[in-house]
């Protein structure tokens, strides 16, 4: 637990990839007792890239911290049934399971027999039961070739896995919205969630789609403009490489003041018959704006830009390498950063962790755990939910139902 917001929630997880566990991480970040069953050997991600020279998982290691280990033999008929009997163990705040993998011995019909409150949520990728992961489905939505040059030859597939990070926390969402139904309720839930009706949501949300619908074409590609605005990237006379974005009136008066260009982009928007303090006139007139701080720019290095940018309201970044950002990132300084903080975690080695990513005002919280080793948790969990006595743990421990961790 890092934040007490869910303590006293029971959620179980048997999961695999990003979406899932990162569901289940995040309950756990806020405060919920997060339980995740693996296979004996791991399930498959525990060795997913990146690895550390030892072979041991980063990508674990970030996805799986906030939570308890058990290690089942789940082909096992005895398994199996232990597998359920922690899913749906007693308890007000208990009864619910997070699962991606469709796992044969856990089916709603199967567990509402033992629970009948029980909440499930199941991560799919179609709806209609065809596998999808976020990199299938993004290719559907259309955005490959609006991003980049959007040549039909060449489409730019992002490395973000941007469907599988938003399904992951809308799956945390609708398992706390299913928990408070059920408080009021007694109603138990069984929640299919589809990685690319997510996909797709998000695009209709966003206006991709209605823009079709409505318009009757698609959006094209802009490059590194930002659609809609003014936003680009510019080269500085050292080689860097910023981005400028003046999305509202008050950015772009202040680009306009910080940059001396105050008058130029008044007399350029009057020759367009375009008003610059208006966002849309401002995408129409990108190349004309984009010219004039090409050449503002180039003149100038970054030391000198960040020096005329500072505390001026000018909206900035300065493009830079992961390596770069770990580096010279403070979040990355080893400081006492509530959300960002190092941690030693076991078979992998010491890293900045970040927990949840919310900063509630006067309050504390605990320092972010380390990842377990796989099992590290089954004797506990055996014993505290199940209350199977220790001869009884031992011997399923010694017949190959159970791993511990050593």
């Amino acid at each position: 637990m890092v934040l007490d917001l869910l303590a006293g929630l029971r959620v179980v997880e048997c999961s695999a990839f990003v979406a899932a566990p990162l569901c289940g991480n995040t309950l756990g970040y806020f405060g919920a007792d997060v339980i995740r069953i693996d296979p004996l050997q791991g399930g498959l991600d525990y060795r997913r890239w990146p690895v550390n020279a030892m072979g041991g998982s980063i990508y674990w290691a970030g996805l799986n911290n906030a939570k308890r280990s058990v290690a089942i033999d789940l082909r096992s008929q005895e398994g199996k049934d232990l597998a359920r009997a922690i899913v749906t163990a007693p308890g007000p705040d208990a009864g619910i399971f997070s699962t991606n993998l469709a796992p044969a011995w856990a089916s709603y019909a199967d567990l509402c027999a033992l629970r009948p409150d029980l909440i499930m949520l199941s991560i799919e990728g179609h709806p209609d039961g065809r596998s999808a992961v976020d990199y299938t489905a993004n290719v559907e939505t259309g955005l490959p070739y609006i991003t980049g040059t959007g040549s039909t030859d060449a489409p730019v597939s992002h490395s973000l896995p941007a469907w599988d990070l938003t399904t992951g926390l809308y799956g945390a969402l609708a398992l706390v919205s299913a928990e408070g139904r059920r408080r009021r309720s007694g109603r138990g839930a069984h929640i299919r969630l589809a990685l690319s009706d997510v996909a797709f949501a998000m695009m209709a949300t966003l206006g991709y789609t209605g823009e079709v619908e409505i318009n009757g074409s698609g959006r094209e590609a802009v490059g590194n403009y930002v659609y809609g605005t003014f936003g680009r990237d510019f080269i500085t006379r050292d080689g860097g490489r910023i981005m400028i974005v003046a999305v509202t009136s008050r950015q772009w008066q202040s680009l306009c003041r910080a940059t001396g260009l105050e008058a130029v982009m008044a007399e350029e928007g009057a020759k367009a018959s375009l008003d610059f303090a208006r966002e849309g006139d401002r995408f129409l007139g990108r190349e004309t704006i984009a010219t004039h701080l090409s050449l503002w720019c180039g003149a100038r290095g970054l030391p000198e830009i960040n020096a005329v940018f500072e505390g001026t309201g000018v909206c900035w970044g300065a493009y830079r390498s992961v390596t770069e950002a770990v580096r010279n990132d403070p979040r990355f300084a080893g400081s006492s950063d509530l959300v960002f903080q190092k941690v030693d975690h076991a078979g992998v080695g010491r890293m900045t962790s970040a927990g949840p990513a919310i900063r509630i005002e006067d309050e504390a919280r605990d320092p972010i755990p380390s990842v377990p080793l796989l099992g590290e948790h089954t004797r506990e969990v055996l014993s505290e939910l199940l209350s199977l006595p220790d001869p009884e743990i031992d011997r399923l421990r010694d017949r190959g139902i159970i791993a511990e961790a050593r």
